[in-house]
């Protein structure tokens, strides 16, 4: 059973998701940038893209021996931690990390993302505004931010920050997608439908585009067209929990999209 079948809603988080049910952290995103070159950071960056945490553990733990304050080492530490599952080790990472560089991107945006995993909405929020008054057209952090805004019941604003997005980047998924289900999570579900249609009718749409369109289907009071969209991708069973999963969500009260 895929992991979407064990929730009623997701987000994208930067490259990966946010479950909302289980708000099950999410370490995508694009690894820091070095700064100084150095031989050694560079290697735990292959280690990182390569997948292998562990190496980068190894790596980042011989440079901060000798240099406890090297900013690149501890952000790479923070971010091979969060994606080993250790989210208070990575968070002490990238607290060390703003400690001497409180303007860290990388750091701040993991911070972000560590809070939405552990349900600390308000936190996260803090995070990625922190950010934003630095570089007001980040697209992570604005995502992230509208994310936040929605975990708050904030829908209205989170629209506002998708849409922002959505201004400077048309084309962005994650946006598109969040917009729609902030609109679900109003008691919008027919415009999450309008938004996802196209693209999760297409012949060559991915089982993830699919799966978005089923759940807005199923919200807006559509079980039998989600359940026959789900079944392009999963077996019966499966897709019966799924549809089962965004039912039980629509039984539940809608938040006011009133500020």
């Amino acid at each position: 059973m895929t992991a979407m079948l064990t929730v009623w809603l997701k987000f994208r988080v930067g490259s990966g998701l946010l479950l909302l049910s289980l708000l099950a952290g999410c370490s995508g995103g694009e690894p820091a940038r070095p700064r100084d070159g150095a031989a050694g950071v560079a290697m735990a960056d292959a280690a990182l893209q390569g997948g292998t945490a562990r190496a980068t553990l190894n790596r980042t733990a011989a440079i901060l021996r000798s240099n406890p304050r090297d900013v690149d080492a501890l952000v790479r530490q923070g971010t091979a931690l969060a994606q080993l599952n250790q989210p208070d080790a990575a968070t002490e990472a990238y607290r060390r990390a703003l400690a001497v560089d409180p303007t860290v991107r990388e750091a701040l945006l993991g911070l972000g993302r560590l809070d939405l995993s552990r349900g600390d909405a308000a936190d996260a929020e803090r995070m990625f505004t922190r950010l934003l008054a630095r570089e007001s057209n980040d697209r992570t952090a604005l995502n992230n931010l509208g994310v936040s805004l929605d975990l708050q019941a904030r829908h209205a604003e989170a629209r506002e920050v998708y849409a922002k997005l959505l201004l400077i980047e048309p084309a962005n998924r994650a946006a598109s997608v969040n917009m729609a289900l902030s609109l679900s999570l109003s008691g919008q579900a027919a415009r999450s439908v309008e938004m996802l249609r196209g693209p999760g009718s297409r012949p060559d749409a991915t089982p993830r585009v699919r799966q978005d369109l089923a759940m807005a289907l199923a919200l807006s009071g559509s079980p039998r067209e989600a359940e026959k969209l789900l079944r392009t991708d999963l077996s019966p069973v499966d897709a019966a929990a799924a549809l089962a999963g965004y039912e039980a969500f629509n039984d539940q009260p809608k938040y006011s999209t009133h500020r």
